[in-house]
């Protein structure tokens, strides 16, 4: 008689035992369901559980307030990169007036006689001005396109793009003694995106090869929408070129670079759902952009 009481009894609390497992394993789906729900919506709302058993309430509890903390530091995050991006756009707007004086006023003066040293110092602050017109311009362009700004999607050929933003930078090729090597569809390559963006992105990526190239330059796309972007560059490593898409990285902080460019054009092509990635191997960097 005994034995069959106590099988009884182990029976029972086998059975206690899998009925509070399963109504654990509940509570924690409901709570990961839940978490997850809070993480992606901007409430203040705490995490609420069916059970009653003491120690998921408390679980509950204690990801509640990590919850409050972490929408606390996503707010100040979102107001702090506000707050700079209004902090660019604003000294953007604010220095352009006096450079455009500035640069109006040394045409004025090299148009006035003077001698081949004074000629040759305006000349100097004239490319100095141009320069830091550029990076305020690039400053500026950075705020408004980091600011959420929405896309024309559109049917675009892809290949037409490149082309013009090739041909473009004809001039800029030649004047550093550049012949690029182009291999390109003959049919065109159509893709849903905003054309204004995409010639952003390739205008920054041939900018940034050119600026960095040891004298060669090699771009090939193919019919599925892989454009690839090559060049020789003994200046750069897999260190540094792993870090190409970092806001303000320049490799020369002597040149007239914000090292926006890339970092833009990482932006740009996520925003049109693609993909950009940027490798070194034996000497040359590759970034490729595939849509």
């Amino acid at each position: 008689m005994l034995p069959w009481i106590l099988c009884g009894v182990l029976s029972a609390v086998v059975i206690m035992l899998v009925i509070k497992l399963v109504l654990i394993r509940k509570s924690i789906n409901e709570i990961c369901k839940e978490l997850s729900d809070l993480i992606s919506m901007d409430t203040n709302r705490r995490l609420t559980v069916s059970s009653s058993d003491k120690y998921i309430r408390r679980l509950a509890a204690e990801l509640s307030a990590e919850l409050q903390e972490f929408k606390k530091a996503e707010r100040r995050y979102k107001d702090g990169d506000r707050e700079l991006k209004e902090a660019i756009t604003n000294i953007s707007h604010d220095l352009r007036t006096p450079l455009t004086a500035a640069s109006g006023y040394i045409e004025l003066l090299r148009e006035e006689e003077m001698s081949g040293d004074a000629k040759r110092y305006t000349g100097v602050v004239k490319e100095r001005i141009t320069a830091l017109n550029e990076l305020v311009e690039e400053l500026f362009r950075y705020s408004v396109i980091t600011s959420k700004a929405e896309l024309k999607f559109e049917e675009t050929d892809v290949r037409a793009v490149l082309q013009d933003c090739l041909v473009g930078f004809y001039g800029t090729f030649k004047s550093a003694g550049i012949e690029p090597v182009i291999i390109i569809p003959e049919k065109s390559v159509i893709r849903e995106t905003d054309a204004t963006a995409l010639k952003r992105v390739f205008d920054n990526i041939i900018g940034n090869a050119v600026k960095y190239s040891d004298g060669d330059l090699s771009v090939t796309m193919t019919e599925d929408g892989e454009i690839t972007f090559s060049n020789k560059s003994a200046a750069l490593s897999p260190v540094l070129v792993a870090r190409l898409f970092d806001r303000f990285f320049t490799l020369d902080t002597a040149r007239a670079s914000t090292g926006l460019g890339l970092s833009i054009a990482k932006h740009l092509t996520e925003q049109m759902n693609g993909k950009i990635t940027a490798a070194y191997s034996d000497g040359s960097v590759y970034i490729t952009v595939i849509l």
